[in-house]
């Protein structure tokens, strides 16, 4: 009866899943993998596919990641520092770390773990596999029975009531070449986390390359440390349905050249789709991140936007950070709601550097209405008026943040970085002597999880990416 139950079940997946996602379920249950007699033993086979019920722990070299690839509740995935990766390419993989599962994913400096493209160097694509997804059991603003299905149409659910929950750790490690849609609106991104609680490990991650976010992250409190975004097509920061967690030391850097059909920011969050007052309000609170633009390249893509883009009643906390280079705004606030919680205090923008290519401050005409009340007259306005009226609200917001110690600069080079614009190479982040990005932070305010430093931004006079990151994977041989 058990087995018929299992086929039964594997059969309904493989309706519910791409034609070309292949889900087994192991019949032996027994083992913690790494070794033994069982016939689907990734170390022997270098192929991880189907649906674990059991431990697997790899032993280091090169694997396939081939279809999507799930561990179920109550197993844990551990791989060992300078592990590679490589999705399958007919097969396009996806590696789902269910509720109640764990990743144990353990690079070092100099030991990245790499999951990539299966192509050879100088062929591989944006959207070659998709991407990883961690799914928790810590709150979301979303219902809990049932509980919502993550993106990506990988068929699972996410969130709980367990605000500590853990689903592992993830420590140095590089997601290159990922991003596939299942439909439109519901990707997988490079990294995706759904309810994924406080117990959770995530510092010294980098996406590149992806067909879809960097890293988003829909409800659940974990933090983050050491993240890199760069080459994305979407989104490099995306926060949905009450994600509370906290992020230190992040740089985002755009390829002008890369786009999507939807606008790509350095952030975009909402508290949901509809931005409701469901509760926990997604409020993420970030220090010491910088977003970087493509700074007016001929080349860049029509849809690069903002480097903040907080909507549909999202509240933040934002301090000493920076961005430059900005095509449309730097910081940019749409909905009521969103305006209210920053006017009032819950959300806080303070002691951050700003450079933009057009107004480093925006608002929607919403926004800009609650501000100026009835002194443009009721709609529809006049182009003029709307312009007027939207330009009144943006200063408005500007007088506001620099009262709280926020500065704008008038071009990127009053920043002083040493090279952040370099495309062809590594980038350098670092302030060099003189720079503002050198003081200027504050932390009243902010917990201990939060290291204090004089500086802003996610460099000060060392550089936490060396040995790790990589900004040639296309050349890189694995």
């Amino acid at each position: 009866m058990q087995t018929l139950q299992r086929a039964a079940w594997a059969m309904a997946t493989a309706v519910l899943l791409n034609a070309c996602v292949k889900v087994n379920i192991n019949d032996d249950n027994g083992g913690t993998g790494g070794g033994g007699s069982q016939a689907d033993d990734p170390n022997t086979t270098r192929v991880l596919q189907g649906s674990y019920e059991r431990n697997i722990t790899l032993t280091g070299g090169t694997y396939t990641l081939r279809g999507y690839v799930y561990f179920q509740q109550g197993t844990t995935l551990t791989i060992p520092a300078g592990t590679i990766i490589k999705s399958d390419i007919s097969q396009k993989g996806a590696l789902i770390i269910e509720r109640g599962a764990r990743i144990e994913a353990l690079g070092t400096a100099t030991q990245p773990i790499v999951f990539t493209s299966g192509r050879p160097a100088g062929q591989r694509q944006r959207g070659d596999w998709g991407g990883v997804i961690l799914l928790g059991n810590a709150p979301t603003n979303r219902p809990t029975s049932p509980a919502p299905l993550i993106e990506g149409g990988v068929d699972r659910r996410y969130g709980g009531t367990i605000p500590n929950d853990n689903s592992g750790t993830m420590r140095y490690v590089r997601i290159e070449w990922a991003g596939i849609a299942a439909e439109p609106g519901s990707e997988i991104n490079a990294l995706t986390t759904g309810g994924v609680g406080s117990g959770t490990t995530l510092e010294y991650i980098q996406a590149s390359y992806g067909n879809d976010d960097g890293f988003e992250f829909f409800g659940g409190n974990h933090d983050c440390k050491y993240l890199v975004s760069y080459a994305t097509s979407d989104d490099d920061l995306d926060f949905d349905f009450g994600y509370t967690g906290r992020i230190q030391f992040a740089v985002i850097q755009r390829r002008p050249e890369i786009g999507d059909t939807d606008a790509g920011n350095g952030v975009e969050a909402d508290n949901d789709g509809s931005g409701s007052s469901a509760t926990p309000f997604t409020r993420p609170v970030l220090s010491n991140i910088t977003w970087i633009g493509s700074n007016g390249n001929p080349a860049t893509h029509a849809n690069e936007n903002f480097g903040n883009r907080w909507r549909r009643a999202v509240q933040f906390v934002v301090r000493n950070s920076i961005m430059l280079g900005w095509p449309r705004a730097g910081f940019s606030m749409e909905s009521v709601a969103t305006y209210n919680a920053y006017n009032s205090g819950t959300s806080v923008w303070r002691n951050n550097i700003i450079h933009a290519l057009a107004a480093p401050y925006n608002v929607d005409s919403v926004i800009a209405r609650a501000i100026t009340g009835a002194k443009y007259g009721p709609n529809p306005l006049s182009a003029a008026d709307r312009a007027a009226m939207i330009n009144e609200g943006r200063d408005a917001v500007r007088v506001k943040a620099e009262g709280e110690g926020n500065t704008v600069a008038a071009s990127a080079n009053d920043l002083q970085l040493e090279d952040p614009f370099k495309l062809d190479g590594t980038p350098n982040y670092l302030p060099k002597a003189g720079s503002p990005a050198l003081t200027g932070a504050n932390f009243t305010g902010l917990d201990a999880f939060f290291t204090v430093t004089p500086w802003r931004g996610a460099f000060g006079p060392t550089n936490w990416m060396t040995g790790w990151v990589s900004f040639t994977p296309q050349t890189n041989t694995y």
